[in-house]
């Protein structure tokens, strides 16, 4: 009954199906290895962002550039507050409400530094937003690099008002100052004028973000494959059985029309 199984053409079937199920499983293993290292790179930085908290801080230009290793770092910088921006739609404690950003002219390089001085609650408004202190200061922060839209919630969305912006990075701000800006930025360990701090966050890259979840997302399509594969040999081997059966018993399509309306 089942020797047409070792005709050509099911040798031609059953090699694919053979290629093609220990090929679906290892690229569905794959997929789903690549969204453990994220998750375990997630678990790494969160941990590492916590631990860095309670390190000393250290010059600024000694954590210069950002990676995963530095990121979340404490740095320390001196220098005199300038320009001030908000940073609108930023989550906090399950409330949205903004961010008080302020450049800070370090000194000695001159460049400037952005540093979130603290957190509010609502819709950004600069009458709310405490003025930054005068003087020299010496601020103390994590370590935080520049954002995209998409890092940790960034939003994407353009056509802010004047004194705002959506992510924090040199590329939005050089143009705001007559000077250079770091490919950086410091969050204070404790909210300036009575706002509240904003934590520390895990570098990009090494968060659970859309990236990792496509990759969940490819590791089920790849595992449905392999079972699709499965299921339509053993469809063709099935409809190959009932018509030998029915060459067997003489049927001719006609025949076998009327034996199954019956």
């Amino acid at each position: 009954m089942y020797r047409f199984l070792l005709t050509p053409r099911w040798w031609g079937i059953n090699v694919l199906a053979l290629l093609a199920i220990p090929f679906c499983i290892f690229m569905g293993s794959w997929q789903l290895s690549r969204f453990d290292a994220r998750v375990q790179d997630h678990r790494k930085a969160t941990e590492q962002v916590t631990s860095d908290r309670k390190e000393p801080a250290q010059p600024l230009e000694k954590l210069l550039p950002v990676d995963k290793r530095t990121s979340g770092m404490q740095a320390t910088a001196t220098g005199r507050y300038g320009k001030q921006l908000l940073v609108p739609d930023r989550q906090l404690d399950g409330r949205t409400g903004y961010y008080v950003l302020t450049l800070l002219r370090t000194t000695g390089t001159g460049k400037a530094l952005p540093v979130v001085r603290g957190w509010l609650p609502g819709s950004a408004d600069p009458a709310k937003a405490p003025a930054p202190p005068s003087g020299e200061v010496t601020v103390t922060g994590a370590l935080q690099a520049s954002e995209t839209p998409g890092d940790n919630g960034v939003s994407a969305r353009g056509g802010l008002p004047p004194g705002q912006t959506a992510a924090i990075s040199a590329a939005s701000l050089v143009n705001l100052v007559p000077y250079g800006v770091y490919d950086a930025w410091i969050t204070l360990d404790k909210g300036d004028s009575g706002m509240k701090a904003v934590p520390a966050t895990a570098p990009p890259g090494s968060g659970l973000d859309l990236k990792a979840f496509q990759n969940l997302g490819y590791t089920g399509e790849w595992f449905v494959f392999a079972g699709f594969v499965v299921f339509m040999w053993f469809r063709l081997v099935r409809r190959e059985v009932e018509a030998a059966r029915d060459a067997e018993l003489g049927l001719v399509p006609e025949e076998q029309e009327t034996a199954a309306a019956v």
